[in-house]
């Protein structure tokens, strides 16, 4: 008895599964299983998004229509291997309309450069702050008043870790 191989019309026959398409066998790690079918269930987080805008003055005749699906992670994340997220603690950042408990959304991949807000360690102890470089002093600015400027000098250790691209939080 032969086993294995292909049998003429065995299995299940095209378009029948779960999807209502034909499907194909591939392979991945072990370890990215769980990653994978969760975007297939959520149907990759594509939420609907509508083409009319939302007035934040006076109101204005809302459309029903909408224009297509939103993935989240294609409007936040424009680099994913090098994005990470990162909750904020405290207060420092305010004015830029980073809050206590929002969540960062953080790319490795951008050049730190002047007025960005970024991800520094100084001296080992993670920050956000707004950078500033003003020929060869630089800052560490916070957007609020109540706390002082860093300046590094000679002598502190400072990493960028990325630049801040957007902020998550409730209203």
């Amino acid at each position: 008895m032969v086993r294995g191989g292909y049998r003429a019309n065995s299995g299940r026959p095209a378009g029948t599964g779960k999807f209502g398409e034909s499907s194909k066998a591939i392979r991945l790690p072990v370890s990215e299983i769980d990653n994978v079918m969760r975007l297939i269930q959520n149907k990759f987080y594509r939420l609907p998004f509508y083409t009319s805008t939302v007035a934040a003055g006076f109101p204005s005749p809302a459309e029903d229509e909408m224009a297509d699906k939103l993935d989240l992670n294609e409007l936040l994340v424009k680099h994913p291997t090098a994005t990470f997220f990162l909750r904020v603690s405290g207060n420092s950042m305010i004015k830029a309309g980073i809050h206590h408990n929002d969540i960062l959304i953080v790319d490795r991949s951008i050049e730190p450069a002047n007025g960005k807000v970024v991800i520094a360690a100084v001296n080992g102890e993670l920050t956000v702050k707004r950078l500033s470089i003003n020929g060869k002093k630089i800052q560490l600015l916070p957007e609020n008043d109540a706390y002082p400027p860093i300046n590094i000098t000679e002598g502190i250790e400072l990493h960028i870790w990325g630049v801040v691209t957007n902020v998550i939080h409730t209203v």
